[in-house]
């Protein structure tokens, strides 16, 4: 059972910073911890957030919360995550299921998570082979999570897009350099590797340094620099 004093839900990351490490537009992580205003007929109205963030205001999240929003960015990668349909899935799912958080749940690559697809597919009116590719992007995205014996994630594998099945040569890791993205073999944080490009040194200087490899080195300094 997880503590309250866990660091991994403890506040860590600006929302500029977890942003920036799973490779989300701002605004769109904003309006899954802030949520967003929106207009009717009788108004404006906003719709409420998807994470909780750790600590608020400013909103700060956790480790966990980052989990959280790499779960979501999984439904936008190729669907685009509407808000109000996702929250009612959630919802469906964690109390058919009585899931507490689902969305950092590892239930979510069994049961919870078909049945969370099913109801958003649904209501989305995602036709059946559009519901097949979201499942598949889905548990890839999954995939590059680790959970302990307890249940709670310890470990995510970020991921542009373009290096989704790729080898995880990048962890993100509370325990290990205040949570920022690291090459797991090593320990060293990716902002390191880019700023010492950046100084002038080379890959291959850098392999030698850090007894890595010189794909692991451009994998730490693409992954550092992707938009």
């Amino acid at each position: 059972m997880a503590r309250k004093d866990d660091i991994r839900d403890q506040p860590a990351y600006t929302l500029a910073e977890a942003a920036r490490y799973l490779k989300v537009a701002p605004a769109t992580l904003r309006s899954w911890v802030i949520g967003r205003p929106y207009p009717t007929g009788k108004g404006p109205a906003h719709f409420k957030p998807l994470i909780r963030p750790a600590s608020n205001p400013p909103p700060m999240l956790s480790f966990w919360n980052l989990i959280e929003a790499h779960v979501l960015r999984s439904l936008r990668t190729d669907h685009g995550v509407k808000m109000d349909a996702l929250r009612r899935a959630i919802q469906y799912a964690q109390q058919t299921l009585d899931v507490d958080r689902l969305l950092l749940s590892p239930e979510l690559r069994t049961d919870a998570g078909k049945l969370l697809l099913t109801r958003y597919g649904a209501l989305i009116e995602l036709s059946a082979s559009g519901q097949m590719a979201m499942r598949r992007m889905f548990n890839e995205h999954l995939a590059r999570v680790e959970w302990d014996s307890w249940h709670f994630p310890v470990k995510l594998y970020p991921a542009t897009a373009e290096t989704l099945t790729a080898a995880r040569p990048i962890a993100i890791d509370a325990q290990v350099a205040f949570g920022r993205p690291i090459i797991a073999k090593r320990g060293i944080t990716t902002g390191a590797i880019a700023d010492r490009i950046d100084s002038g040194e080379t890959v291959d200087e850098l392999a030698a340094d850090y007894e890595l490899s010189v794909e692991e080195i451009e994998e730490a300094v693409l992954y550092e620099r992707a938009a």
